[in-house]
């Protein structure tokens, strides 16, 4: 049985910074890409950064320089570091590869 679980999630306030994680069992991270999405409140869910096989990572332009999505084969897991975060960063965050996806995690960036 495949499960991804998101944690890391938050309150933070502009400007701050989270470290968001996806750990998976029942598959392995490194044979297949997986990708960070979010949905906000009243929008669609979309892609924020992935990461492929080989290591390549591609970001939206509205988080590219402020976000980093990186894997770590040992712990299996997938993470987004995320700093000089924004109050539209808001959002619950899901992790995601092939057809499984994670329940997600809430960020709220507010002061």
């Amino acid at each position: 049985q495949v499960q991804l679980l998101e944690s890391g999630g938050g309150l933070v306030q502009p400007g701050g910074s989270l470290r968001l994680s996806c750990a998976a069992s029942g598959i392995i991270f490194s044979t297949s890409a997986v990708g960070w999405y979010r949905q906000a409140p009243g929008k669609q869910r979309e892609a924020v950064a992935v990461i492929t096989i080989g290591g390549s990572t591609n970001y939206i332009n509205s988080v590219k320089g402020r976000f980093t999505i990186s894997r770590d084969n040992v712990k299996n897991t997938v993470y987004l570091q995320m700093n000089s975060l924004k109050p539209e960063d808001t959002a619950v965050y899901y992790c995601q590869t092939k057809t499984y996806w994670g329940k997600g995690t809430l960020v709220t960036v507010s002061s």
